[in-house]
């Protein structure tokens, strides 16, 4: 057996060569392709984030003047409520110490109240008993008038000296002064 052929090696190599340079050419014709088909769509994609952005920043812009009022009206609603905390715990401090002030007041008040009730009952019944010893006194007066008056008649009967007997009122009690009558 003859083997020794003739090998064309380089004929083998330039057909390879040829083969992996058409693989090279249509793998850089494809890489170039997804490439051109990627960068396309990066560029719409930074297209609209940049459209976006752009609204983005009108909104912010359009919304910063809102959100530093609203931001100046927190701070006055927090300014007004701390007031009206003070305030409220003035208010409720004035409005304990009223109480307590009341509280006393009516403390002594009601003191005063059983003091002058305790006097009042004392003078009533020191009252009742200067009245209680008037009237005793009253029947005491009218007893010896009638005494009087019946030793008058008794005198007067019996051929005596007449007397007269004059009876005054005076501030709520009966006197008597006799008077000798010489006719």
């Amino acid at each position: 057996m003859d083997n020794s052929r003739d090998l064309n090696l380089d004929g083998i190599t330039a057909e390879v060569k040829a083969q992996y340079e058409d693989i090279a050419r249509r793998s850089r014709a494809e890489a170039q392709a997804w490439y051109e088909s990627k960068f396309e769509e990066q560029r719409v994609t930074a297209g609209r984030n940049a459209d976006i952005l752009r609204e983005t920043k009108n909104k912010i812009a359009e919304l910063t003047p809102i959100v530093q009022r609203l931001n100046r009206e927190v701070r006055s609603a927090k300014d007004q409520r701390c007031k009206l905390e003070a305030a409220v715990a003035d208010a409720e401090q004035c409005g304990e110490t009223t109480i307590k002030d009341a509280k006393h007041k009516l403390s002594e008040l009601e003191t005063a109240l059983q003091q002058t009730k305790a006097d009042l009952t004392r003078q009533l019944r020191e009252y009742q008993e200067l009245t209680n010893a008037k009237l005793a006194l009253d029947i005491e007066i009218v007893t010896y008038r009638k005494l009087l008056e019946g030793e008058e008649t008794r005198l007067c009967a019996e051929g005596g000296f007449p007397i007269n007997t004059s009876a005054c009122h005076s501030q709520g009690g009966l006197t008597y002064s006799p008077k000798p009558d010489f006719a």
